[in-house]
């Protein structure tokens, strides 16, 4: 099953593969040295929901913030941006499937873009002691 920290990673080269090498991508917390412009993306809320065939759906919302490099005018460079997230977060690609993104929104506090995606795994849980029983028959043949 996919892990969170390939989701991460798969939206962190979806960011690369758009905006390039000029804006860094962080997603550890960084106490000092802030590179802008720069994006930081964090999972802020799972979820885990068995259900009774033996498949869970892991929700994961997370969150790409955009700290912008213009001191003058942060908000007008955060919408630009996030015109181009809606694009580039909507499909990511882990282990080569394309995963979509879904429940997007963005709002920009202090300066800063705050971008908001969702994208849920649905996996299958495989027993690990699948009980097994003896089958007694009789066989013959014909003839």
């Amino acid at each position: 099953m996919t892990t969170i920290n390939e989701i991460i990673g798969a939206v962190g080269v979806s960011l690369n593969a758009e905006f390039g090498d000029d804006y860094t991508i962080y997603s550890e917390p960084i106490e000092q040295g802030l590179k802008e412009p720069c994006f930081f993306i964090s999972v802020i809320n799972r979820e885990r929901n068995v259900f009774p065939n033996g498949r869970v759906l892991f929700a994961n919302q997370m969150c790409v913030q955009y700290f912008p490099q213009s001191r003058d005018e942060p908000k007008e460079e955060c919408n630009a941006v996030s015109e181009r997230l809606w694009d580039c977060l909507e499909y990511v690609s882990v282990d080569g499937c394309l995963w979509r993104g879904k429940d997007m929104h963005c709002e920009t506090v202090d300066g800063v873009l705050n971008f908001f995606v969702n994208y849920d795994v649905l996996g299958q849980r495989i027993p690990e002691n699948i009980p097994m029983e003896d089958l007694k028959g009789k066989y013959g043949a014909k003839g």
